[in-house]
């Protein structure tokens, strides 16, 4: 299948006759907006490249690169919002990269990660002398931003009493280092994150109201991996090719590991399948992972997916059979997704699965696909 093929498959693109190509497909334009040069100098090559990807293969994921190219060239506050581990650093880096600010600092400042009696000086600096260890004057994240984008995450576990000074920040850009007095003037966009239910903390006072109206200007909520599951088999293959070039490996997975992959709940969400990517790719036998990824169970019979593959006489075709079914549907599900995103160029679809051209038309056969019908000229 494609997740398995594209660790296989390098260039050889390249050997196919020129009378094999489909017409449609020597088209200059594809999804990177080639048709629309201004688009490119607007968003940048990396957000193009990088992070237009990411944020296209499933319908939750495609609205929020929509707000995201809405709201890039403004300087609007934004809080992203979701479960620990779906990609809200992701979408905060996209921000930035699709943003005027791109050739300028991204900084990242984790709120949770930071003591709270360091958090205010490594926010905004501090003088020398200004408490015991101040030896010498240091700069605070702030103004390493200047002119960029500072990506406040865990805003939810930012003391109260910072909570006032940060406020304040936003308000008019501007801050005293600690034991300084000289203000401070800075050019910096703040995107800010949490995986906290931030209206339960306002109601238990453990978060100002007034800075949450402040941070709120543009909220994302990026929704968990069980909630956008087409996007497995394009982050498997993402991950599987990258792991295997970073640890030197060959490995591929079978249709029946697809399947099992696409049918945990994901409790950790993406990064959850990284490390799981990672573990099958770095050990020798992938079985003990897979053992446990068995002994979690199916999904509830409620969730289509599942309730498909539990329907299925397992007494005449098996579980690996199942497998295989639930397999090559999650393949053409991702074979169709790419190809509506490059408006069917078949030579760039065959170049962002890392397949030949010749495997990505054998796939189309097979998955018995078809490109939607032009418009007959008026």
């Amino acid at each position: 299948m494609i997740t398995s093929e594209m660790s296989q498959f390098g260039e050889d693109g390249k050997e196919v006759n020129a009378a094999q190509v489909h017409a449609s497909d020597v088209d200059a334009s594809d999804d990177l907006g080639e048709r629309e040069p201004l688009r490119r100098g607007r968003f940048g090559l990396q957000y193009l490249t990088e992070f237009a990807p990411l944020l296209s293969s499933s319908a939750r994921m495609r609205a929020i690169r929509a707000v995201i190219e809405d709201i890039a060239d403004t300087n609007a506050t934004i809080l992203i919002r979701g479960e620990s581990g779906v990609g809200k650093e992701i979408v905060a880096r996209a921000i930035h990269a699709a943003s005027g600010r791109r050739d300028r600092p991204f900084i990242k400042v984790n709120c949770a990660a930071v003591p709270s009696e360091l958090l205010e000086s490594e926010l905004f600096g501090h003088e020398k002398g200004a408490f015991t260890g101040a030896y010498r004057r240091k700069l605070g994240q702030f103004e390493y931003a200047n002119g960029g984008t500072i990506f406040l995450d865990e805003i939810g576990e930012l003391p109260l009493a910072l909570q006032a000074k940060l406020l304040h920040v936003l308000q008019d850009f501007q801050f005293g280092r600690i034991g300084g007095r000289e203000m401070i003037r800075v050019d910096a966009r703040v995107i800010a994150s949490t995986n906290r239910d931030l209206e339960l903390a306002l109601r238990n006072r453990e978060f100002r109201d007034d800075l949450y109206y402040r941070l709120n200007v543009v909220e994302i909520e990026v929704p968990p991996l069980r909630e956008r599951r087409e996007e497995i088999p394009f982050l498997t293959s993402l991950f599987l090719t990258r792991f295997n070039k970073q640890y030197q490996r060959d490995k591929v997975l079978s249709p029946e590991a697809v399947a099992l992959l696409l049918e945990q709940r994901w409790a950790g969400n993406v990064r959850e399948l990284e490390n799981i990517i990672r573990r099958l790719v770095v050990l020798a036998d992938g079985e003990p992972v897979y053992a446990a990824l068995r002994a979690r169970g199916r999904r509830a019979t409620s969730d289509p997916v599942s309730a498909a593959s539990l329907s299925a006489p397992l007494s005449s075709d098996g579980l690996r059979e199942i497998g295989r079914r639930g397999a090559q549907d999650a393949e053409r599900r991702a074979l169709a997704e790419v190809l509506e995103r490059v408006r069917w160029n078949r030579i760039k679809a065959a170049r962002l699965l890392r397949v030949s051209y010749k495997t990505l038309l054998n796939k189309i056969s097979e998955c018995e696909l078809s490109p939607p019908p032009r418009p007959r000229p008026l």
